[in-house]
């Protein structure tokens, strides 16, 4: 399948149903759909976030996500599909939807009370803003203790996987905007890079570094390229590990969608990082 998909297409594809949905807060969009694999565990878990140029208005919610989830969950993975806040919602925006980024992931600790989740196998997979939020999540910890966007004890993860979102915001906002129609990263973060230095500081993941966790980052379109073999060199200069994929041809989607070769391309890799050891 050559053709390039939107996240409507990649909506309606098939998906095995969740075995819970959770709340993870009060709000409408704090929750979570959490499938399990077969078998006993104690299983790995990926937390999956959605993407959607950072606001309500574009119509991306975790439904988008779910054949994603369901691929990971039928090799073993359990996974941990969450929506949050976007602009237009209520309390969105700085600090809202960073906090519900990192508490979507700290609510794993909470899940691990009930259902057989390895706390050591933590994985974080974000596509578009949500690559942001998943590199965001995995260096949250680096964050000083009274930051606005830090919320207390970050749950540690093992790897953090960034599918065609911004690493670097400032570098970023333009590609995001010509895709979105519309200044995601200037509206999160309440404004311009020059107008919000220390937010820029706090939120975007090349100003976190070194996180301490593996990252796999595949560029295509919102990370074009040169933007993720930057990242990457910025990663590795910090001393952290990092796999980078630079799709050919996937448009934005294509990749989490199974049945493309796209797909067929990264999956195999996407599991090496769900599965990693501590």
């Amino acid at each position: 399948m050559s053709t390039m998909l939107g996240h409507e297409d990649v909506r309606i594809m098939p998906r095995t149903e969740p075995d819970a949905v959770i709340a993870y807060g009060d709000a409408p969009m704090q929750m979570g759909e959490l499938r399990l694999p077969d078998g006993d565990g104690p299983f790995p878990i990926a937390v999956v976030i959605h993407g959607g140029c950072w606001t309500r208005a574009i119509g991306a919610t975790q439904e988008y996500m779910a054949p994603l989830a369901a691929a990971l969950t039928a090799e073993g993975i359990a996974t941990w599909n969450v929506s949050y806040r976007q602009l237009g919602d209520e309390g969105a925006g700085w600090p809202g939807t960073f906090l519900d980024w990192g508490r979507a992931v700290d609510h794993v600790r909470i899940l691990a009370q009930d259902y057989p989740l390895d706390l050591d196998r933590v994985s974080v997979f974000g596509h578009s803003a949500g690559a942001h939020a998943a590199l965001f999540a995995a260096a949250r910890h680096r964050l000083p203790q009274d930051s606005e966007i830090r919320d207390g004890d970050p749950l540690r993860v093992q790897a953090a996987v960034a599918i065609d979102g911004p690493g670097d915001l400032a570098r970023g906002r333009d590609a995001a905007a010509a895709i979105c129609g519309t200044d995601g990263i200037a509206g999160v973060m309440g404004g311009l890079p020059d107008e919000q230095p220390g937010r820029y500081a706090q939120g975007s993941p090349v100003a976190l570094l070194p996180s301490g966790v593996r990252q796999l980052v595949v560029a295509s379109v919102i990370m074009p390229h040169g933007q993720g073999a930057d990242y990457a060199a910025a990663v590795r200069a910090n001393g952290d590990d990092v796999t980078l994929i630079a799709m050919e041809n996937a448009g934005h989607f294509n990749m989490i969608a199974p049945g493309t070769s796209s797909w067929d391309e990264v999956m195999p890799v996407y599991l090496q990082f769900a599965r990693m050891q501590p």
